[in-house]
C-alpha cells in the first residue's frame, strides 16, 4: 500500500500533507457493486456471517457458552471497566477547562452543518434512546428494592437517595464521557488533520504509518465487532419492550416469534432510512423522536406532583455527586450484584456502543469548538438523563412507597423488565394513549439506532468513506438485525449482554490508547 508520509504539524491546525484526496483504500476492491476496505470488510463480514450461522444452528450450545462468559468477565475485569470509565470522565472535564477547548473542529473558519436542536436530537437519539425507555422506570425502583452497598436495611429516604444516585451513575457523566472521547478523537483527526473518518485514524500520533497496515486493520475490526454487538444488545432490549407493549395493548403473543417479527419489520424500515442518508432519514427521525419523548416526559411530569418532581431533579443531582466517588470505586466493594450485574455491564455496553455513537456524532459535529462539543455531548445529556430518570423512576418509587402500587415492582420480582414502563403508565391517565406513544418511541429509537449504527459500520469497513454503494449499507443493516435475532434465539438478553461484555473488554483498551493519542494530537496543535 502506498505510504502517505503524513506528519501532524504542531504549528497549525492541519497536516503537512493533507489526506483529503487520499483514500486509505488503495487496496480497496470495487467489484460486485462493492467499494470496501480490504481486508477489514472481508474479515468482519466472514466472522459475523459465521457467528450468525453458528448461533442459529446450535442455539442451546450458544446460550450455554454465552451464559458462562458474562460472570467470568464481570468478576475478573470489573476494575478494568470501572477504572477506565473514571479516566474518560476526568479527561473530558480537563479538556473542557483547558485552552484546547477553543480549538474549532474543521479549522477556524468551519461552520456547523446542523442547528443545535438537530445536532442534539441526533446525538441523544443515537446515544441513549432505547435505553432510557427500557430502564427509565425499571432501574430506579430496582435499586430501591436492592440498593447499592447492600443497604436494604437503610431508612426509606436513604434507599431512595442511593437508588437515584446508582441509576444516575449509569446514565450521566460516565457513558457520555466514553462517547465524547471517541467522537472528539474522530472529529479532530478527520476535520482538523485531514485523516479519514475511521477509528484507526485516531491512532496516527502513536502508530504513524502503521495505522494503514495490520495494526490499523485490527483496530477497525475490533471497532466493527464492538459496534455490532453493542447495537445488537440495544436492539434486543427494544424488541423485547416493543413485543411486550404490543401484547399489553393488543393482546398479541409476547414470544420469540413476535420479537423476531418486530426486529424484521424495524430492519426493513431502517433500510429505507439508511438509503435516504443522514438528512433524509436519521435527522428527520431523530427530531420526531425527541419531540415525542419530550411530550411523554411532560405528560408524566404534569401528571404527578410537578413542583416536588422538579425539586427532586436538583436534589438527585446533588445526591449523585455526593455518592459518585463511592459508587465509581471498585476497591473493597461487597455489593457484587450492583457492581457486576449493573455497573460493569453498563460500562462494557457503553464502550461497545462508543464506536457507533462516537463516529456518528463526529460526522455531524464539524464547526463546533472542542469545548462546545464536549459540553453538549457530556454535560447537557447528563442533565437530561438526570431529569428523565427523576421524572420516570422517581415517580415509580412514589407509586410503590406512597401509593402502595406494586405493578412495576412485580415486573422486577418476576423478571419481566420489558413491561415496567407499561405497568407504570397504567396508573396514570390516558394509559392506552401513552402506552401507544411509548411503543412508537421505542420503535423509532430502534430505527434510528439501527440505521445510524449500520452507516457507521459501513464507514469503518469502507476505510472511512462516507459515500459507499447501496449494497454495502443494505448488507450491514440487514446483518445488524440478523445478529440481534440470532442472539435473542441463542439465550435472549443474557446472550446479548455477554457478547457486549466480550467485545467491550478489548475495545476498552483501545479507548485508553485513543485517549492518550488524542491528548497528544491536541497538545501538538496548541504548541
Amino acid at each position: 500500500m502506498q505510504e502517505t508520509n503524513l506528519t501532524l504539524d504542531a504549528s497549525n491546525d492541519r497536516p503537512i500533507e493533507s489526506l483529503s484526496d487520499y483514500e486509505i483504500g488503495q487496496d480497496n476492491i470495487q467489484r460486485f457493486g462493492l467499494d470496501v476496505h480490504n481486508p477489514v470488510f472481508a474479515i468482519a463480514a466472514i466472522i459475523v456471517v459465521s457467528f450468525v450461522v453458528f448461533t442459529l444452528s446450535f442455539p442451546a450450545q450458544a446460550a450455554a457458552e454465552f451464559g458462562a462468559l458474562r460472570p467470568w468477565l464481570t468478576t475478573r475485569f470489573d476494575w478494568v471497566f470501572m477504572g477506565s470509565a473514571n479516566v474518560f470522565v476526568l479527561i473530558c472535564l480537563g479538556i473542557i477547562v483547558s485552552p484546547w477547548g477553543n480549538i474549532r473542529l474543521g479549522g477556524p473558519g468551519a461552520v456547523p452543518d446542523f442547528s443545535r436542536l438537530s445536532w442534539f436530537s441526533m446525538l441523544f437519539a443515537a446515544g441513549m434512546g432505547i435505553g432510557v425507555m427500557f430502564y427509565g422506570v425499571l432501574e430506579p425502583l430496582n435499586h430501591y428494592l436492592a440498593p447499592p452497598f447492600d443497604a436494604e436495611a437503610a431508612a426509606p429516604a436513604q434507599r431512595r437517595a442511593l437508588a437515584m444516585a446508582g441509576t444516575i451513575l449509569h446514565w450521566a457523566l460516565h457513558p457520555w464521557a466514553i462517547y465524547a472521547i471517541v467522537g472528539l478523537a474522530l472529529a479532530f483527526f478527520s476535520f482538523n488533520k485531514g485523516l479519514p473518518l475511521s477509528i484507526r485514524a485516531a491512532f496516527y500520533p502513536l502508530l504513524g504509518e502503521r495505522v494503514w497496515g495490520w495494526s490499523g486493520h485490527l483496530i477497525d475490526v475490533l471497532a466493527v465487532f464492538a459496534t455490532l454487538f453493542g447495537l445488537a444488545a440495544s436492539l434486543g432490549f427494544g424488541a423485547q419492550q416493543s413485543s411486550a407493549g404490543l401484547a399489553y395493548l393488543f393482546g398479541l403473543p409476547d414470544d420469540h416469534l413476535t420479537q423476531l417479527l418486530v426486529i424484521g419489520g424495524i430492519t426493513l424500515v431502517a433500510l429505507v432510512s439508511v438509503l435516504r442518508g443522514i438528512d433524509g432519514g436519521v435527522k428527520l427521525l431523530s427530531e420526531v423522536n425527541i419531540a415525542a419523548a419530550a411530550a411523554l416526559f411532560l405528560f408524566v411530569l404534569f401528571s404527578g406532583p410537578t413542583v416536588q418532581i422538579l425539586e427532586r431533579i436538583g436534589l438527585n443531582t446533588v445526591v449523585y455527586l455526593e455518592y459518585l466517588p463511592a459508587l465509581s470505586n471498585w476497591v473493597g466493594r461487597d455489593d457484587g450484584y450492583f457492581m457486576h450485574d449493573w455497573t460493569t455491564f453498563y460500562w462494557s455496553w457503553w464502550i461497545a456502543w462508543s464506536p457507533f455513537v462516537g463516529m456518528f456524532i463526529a460526522r455531524v459535529s464539524r464547526g463546533r469548538t472542542v469545548r462546545e462539543f464536549l459540553v453538549c455531548s457530556l454535560l447537557i445529556p447528563s442533565f437530561v438523563c438526570i431529569a428523565w430518570m427523576t421524572v420516570f423512576g422517581g415517580s415509580a418509587i412514589d407509586q410503590y412507597v406512597n401509593v402502595g402500587y406494586g405493578g412495576v415492582a412485580d415486573t422486577i420480582r418476576h423478571w419481566a423488565p420489558e413491561l415496567a414502563m407499561f405497568r407504570f403508565l397504567e396508573e396514570l391517565p390516558f394509559a392506552g394513549v401513552t402506552s401507544a406513544l411509548a411503543i412508537a418511541l421505542v420503535m423509532v429509537f430502534f430505527i434510528t439506532s439501527m440505521d445510524s449504527g449500520s452507516l457507521v459500520i459501513d464507514t469503518i469497513t469502507a476505510g472511512g468513506k462516507l459515500d459507499t454503494p447501496l449494497v454495502q449499507r443494505i448488507f450491514w443493516c440487514a446483518f445488524a438485525g440478523l445478529v440481534a435475532a440470532a442472539l435473542m434465539l441463542g439465550g435472549g438478553l443474557g446472550s446479548l449482554q455477554a457478547l457486549t461484555l466480550a467485545t467491550g473488554f478489548p475495545f476498552c483498551l483501545v479507548l485508553l490508547l485513543m485517549s492518550f493519542s488524542t491528548l497528544k494530537g491536541l497538545w501538538q496543535t496548541s504548541r
